[in-house]
């Protein structure tokens, strides 16, 4: 009876413990499930803020500060930059870093420790080990970040720049769930795709009406599209650098006539596929679709050569005037996908703050 007494106690031992068993892993189960149902949650809100923000009828860089405060409040993480190129350089499009680092965290494509992460398209995480050490693209900062996760950023297999996330503890990233931050990753691409025509001035097609040529509105919108179709294109911006002086020594409607006829001269040269438009006043701006900056020098340089014979002359009875323009040009090369508004932006100002004798071909 005893014998059958303790098998019976057995019995009902190992029924308890399997009791306590199964209800530990329902309970980890269940925990797994709030887990994800927590990180759905965090992912749905996420993108829907996202796409608030992207709606909102404000500026880009606006848009990515309250997207990079949604990322450091979401995720707490203590620093959080995003740096995209612009068409001529790397920039800080939003971070809440001390400026006094955005010179170092402008540049990290540079350090030899991200370049096989862009290579890749491959996150990379780094950190120190102890607090006498530092992360190995800082400069003299010691205490600022102490771990650092680097994510480059690609639109259509293009590399535009990239995301690095920081924090001031060591290892802080290890227990991070890559997936949601891939979300993330994959949100700030978006909203980069679709506010980067927000920099451009989307107004229908206007023709110039003193040369016939499209106007810039051109450039920025239906010609952005037809641009973009290529991976890189070469952009030239020119200037009659002399007009002032044109104006200003024979008469304003020779100036004008020499607006006129070097847009024809250089409209007879240019392919079905280049965009070529009057910029502004008397300068022009040219899209060479396609086309290494490099296999334009002997182009441009005839088209130079051949504009600067041009001799316009006006008798009006008593007088005659002769006028022959002085060109400058600026080349560089824009990347499909970066804002082409700033790229022109940086030739305008090269070519404006040049001084007015000067007539060359130059490459940014």
């Amino acid at each position: 009876m005893s014998f059958v007494l303790f098998i019976i106690t057995l019995i009902l031992i190992g029924l308890i413990i399997i009791l306590i068993v199964f209800n530990r892993v329902i309970k980890q189960k269940l925990s797994e499930i709030e887990r994800i149902n927590k990180n759905v949650k965090k992912r749905i809100s996420t993108v829907r803020d996202f796409l608030k923000i992207a709606g909102e009828e404000i500026s880009v860089d606006e848009k990515l500060r309250k997207i990079n405060e949604i990322i450091m409040e979401t995720y707490d993480i203590k620093y959080s930059t995003i740096v995209v190129f612009d068409g001529a350089e790397y920039v800080i499009r939003t971070s809440n870093v001390d400026p006094k680092h955005y010179d170092v965290l402008a540049n990290l494509h540079n350090e030899e420790i991200f370049q096989d992460s862009v290579a890749s398209a491959t996150p990379k995480y780094v950190t120190i080990d102890n607090d006498n050490e530092k992360l190995p693209y800082q400069k003299v900062e010691l205490g600022r970040a102490k771990s650092a996760m680097f994510f480059p950023l690609y639109i259509d297999n293009v590399y535009i720049g990239y995301w690095i996330i920081e924090s001031g503890k060591m290892h802080a990233f290890e227990d991070l769930d890559t997936t949601v931050i891939e979300v993330v990753k994959d949100d700030i691409i978006s909203l980069l795709q679709t506010v980067s025509y927000q920099d451009t001035i989307e107004n229908i097609v206007r023709v110039d009406q003193f040369t016939g040529l499209k106007s810039a509105e051109y450039l920025f919108g239906e010609g952005k599209k037809i641009i973009d179709s290529y991976d890189t294109s070469a952009v030239c911006m020119f200037r009659i650098a002399n007009i002032e002086e044109i104006n200003e020594t024979t008469s304003r409607s020779i100036g004008n006539e020499i607006i006129t006829e070097v847009s024809k001269i250089v409209e007879s040269k240019m392919s079905d596929n280049y965009i070529f438009v009057r910029y502004m006043g008397p300068k022009f701006l040219i899209v060479f679709s396609g086309v290494e900056e490099g296999s334009l020098e002997e182009f441009v340089s005839d088209i130079k050569q051949e504009l600067e014979e041009l001799e316009i002359i006006e008798d009006d009875g008593e007088y005659e005037y002769t006028a022959t323009p002085r060109m400058n040009f600026v080349i560089s090369t824009y990347y499909k996908g970066t804002a082409l508004e700033n790229l022109t932006k940086k030739l305008e100002e090269y070519i404006d703050s040049a001084p007015k004798s000067e007539n060359q071909i130059n490459y940014i």
